[in-house]
């Protein structure tokens, strides 16, 4: 198998730095060489930390805050602003971008992939405007599979516990022929139900089955053919006592190909189509029922094609271009508490995107771009970036960055009205005036390597931000409250990480963020939430990872946490989500190279304790979970 468990211990510290990634300035380079505050997961840590899903899998990424909600809900963003509708953080699988125009955000609960036919994970905080255009205001995470050569042969895995209640994972790969490999999967799983503050049953139970394939091509020896797809099915348990459907799918073809002289393209298409069908209670206030009790279902149909170009100008400067088109389809069926108006949206997305990385020195490169996009909502918007980074010494680099990227409109912004027409009286509804918010980001970092032992990691960052959505009232008669954009203000921050190879078996990891934000209402405006319906986030977090090999191939691994306390609002009213320490440990053993058995802990600190929500009903304890794990290559 050419992706052993065996060949993925055999990375060292050196051999990391040399990973590839693609997600900084959308061609393959080295880590090490990566002017970007960017981090990667490998599919070895992923395996060795226990992490059963996604948003689990990227809490090895210190530059990012993760947060469970509840079983099946997660807030995840980067240098702030996590709020239950965060929406600066772009994610992309295998480059298929996997966010909702609904809010700008992701719905992480079906964001599900088999985490053994994971590559890797790059995250980079701060804007990706320039490359991946808008609502990559924060960040980019970029959830890259495995190519179906390294997947080849049976993938069996069971695990089952407490929390999670049973999964099973199996995958077949095979080879048609020396340049044809593909592999099929299915996977599903039930989780349990968390628990109330006061240790009552959450009724948010989850259970999901998806399957999916890819195939990978080489039709010349300059050319490559990616065809893979995904197709998911679930139900989720609501704190409310209703339930929640969602299903969807994916069909992705992507080609690559190489010219000779240094020159390369890539034209990329995909489908995606998603269902959801939430329930929305009635819309009550002080006893008075202004709209009943329904369903909201929203069908969003995508279709999306991208070509990149790149090529040698001269000794010097390697210039990349590319253009793209997106049309998505909206249709949501309103219930009567919550409605999007027009309910039935059509909308076109073009773009193009030029940057040239310039050899100053032999040791000083500069790359400058910019991305143009045209939405139906804003028109044209203008997204560019200069980067600097500068090799001072061997294996040492420093960089600097100002880029400019926004947000665009989504359809709460823009179309919500709550209760739906229907009602007698709209509380809250979403303006046509609404217009991007924007960030203005300077970086500047540093990375080095010291030795084959110790690696460290450095990135310092100031936002300014304009245009943030803020809520105002109606003049005169007071309702309906609609959204506007009259909030502005700074974050500021560190993102600090280090590892270091104590032993030969022995790998440690640290990493530590402070942050601290400043937001307020622009002058002369007003906004009902004295600006802090946009912020929820801790103001440091620190996390210690041990990664250790014991004899008789046995593997044992912690990961320690700290979370400062987090304010989260209702209205002008905020609450608090104190600080905490959470512990997962995971000890493996390796009964044979190709059967691996493994016992997880999972915040096992706490009886239960809330990560997230304003403190009252709907707020859910995330519970201690103990889980064991049988996998099986063949």
């Amino acid at each position: 198998m050419a992706s052993s468990t065996g060949e993925l211990k055999k990375l060292s510290l050196e051999d990391l730095a040399n990973v590839e990634v693609i997600s900084v300035s959308r061609h393959p380079q080295k880590l090490s060489e990566a002017a970007s505050a960017i981090q990667v997961i490998t599919a070895e840590q992923i395996r060795r930390s226990g992490a059963t899903s996604i948003p689990e899998a990227l809490r090895l990424a210190d530059n990012l805050d993760v947060a469970r909600k509840n079983s099946h809900d997660w807030a995840i963003t980067a240098r702030g602003f996590n709020t239950a509708l965060a929406n600066k953080l772009l994610v992309l699988i295998d480059g298929r971008s996997v966010y909702t125009p609904l809010f700008s955000g992701v719905y992480w609960d079906v964001q599900n992939y088999p985490l053994a036919d994971i590559e890797r994970i790059e995250v980079i905080s701060g804007p990706g405007g320039t490359q991946w255009g808008a609502n990559a205001v924060n960040g980019v995470i970029n959830i890259i599979s495995r190519h179906a050569r390294d997947t080849q042969g049976g993938y069996v895995e069971l695990a089952g516990g407490d929390q999670l209640e049973d999964q099973i994972v199996a995958r077949y790969g095979a080879s048609i022929s020396p340049t044809l490999n593909f592999r099929v999967y299915a996977q599903h799983f039930d989780r349990a139900s968390e628990v109330s503050s006061d240790g009552r049953d959450a009724h948010d139970s989850w259970d999901q089955a998806q399957g999916g394939f890819r195939l990978d091509a080489e039709p010349s020896a300059r050319s490559t053919l990616t065809l893979q797809g995904d197709y998911y099915r679930g139900s989720e348990d609501l704190v409310s006592g209703d339930t929640a459907k969602v299903d969807g799918g994916n069909l992705l073809a992507r080609w690559s190909h190489t010219i000779p002289g240094g020159s390369d393209f890539s034209l990329q298409v995909y489908y995606d189509r998603t269902h959801l069908l939430d329930p929305v209670p009635a819309f009550v206030i002080n006893g008075n029922t202004l709209a009943t009790a329904g369903f909201l279902t929203d069908d969003l149909d995508t279709v999306d094609a991208d070509f990149q170009y790149r090529f040698i100008l001269d000794e010097r400067n390697r210039v990349q271009w590319g253009m793209s088109y997106r049309h998505t389809r909206d249709d949501v069926s309103n219930a009567p508490a919550l409605a999007f108006l027009p309910p039935h949206l059509d909308q076109d997305l073009y773009s193009g995107f030029v940057q040239d990385e310039i050899a100053l020195t032999d040791k000083v490169t500069a790359t400058v771009g910019s991305k143009l996009e045209h939405n139906d909502y804003t028109g044209l918007e203008f997204e560019p970036s200069a980067r600097l980074q500068w090799h001072v010494a061997d294996n040492q680099m420093l960089w600097a960055a100002i880029s400019r990227a926004v947000r665009t409109p989504s359809r709460v912004d823009r179309d919500l009205s709550q209760p739906g027409p229907q009602s007698p009286l709209q509380i809250l509804t979403g303006s046509a005036q609404f217009v991007s918010e924007t960030v203005i980001a300077r970086e500047l970092g540093y990375r080095a390597q010291f030795s084959d032992k110790l690696t460290l990691s450095a990135a310092a960052f100031y936002n300014a931000y304009d245009h943030v959505r803020s809520t105002n009232i109606t003049p005169v008669v007071f309702l309906p409250f609609f959204f506007e954009n009259n909030v502005k203000g700074q974050t500021h921050g560190l993102e600090l990480t280090a590892d270091w190879q104590a032993a030969d078996n022995w790998r440690l990891h640290a990493g530590f963020d402070p942050f601290r934000e400043n937001l307020h209402v622009r002058a002369g405006q007003f906004d009902l939430n004295g600006a802090l319906n946009e912020t929820a986030d801790p103001r440091e977090r620190a996390s210690l990872r041990s990664s250790l090999d014991l004899p008789q191939r046995i593997e044992f691994d912690a990961a320690l946490r700290w979370t400062a306390s987090r304010d989260i609002n209702n209205g002008t009213t905020i609450g608090t989500v104190p600080s905490y320490w959470d512990m997962d440990l995971r000890l493996g053993w390796h009964l044979r190279e190709n059967i691996e058995l493994s016992l997880t802990g999972q915040n096992l600190l706490h009886d239960h304790r809330a990560q997230y929500g304003f403190p009252g009903p709907s707020q859910v304890d995330i519970q201690r979970s103990v889980y064991g794990k049988l996998a099986w290559r063949f």
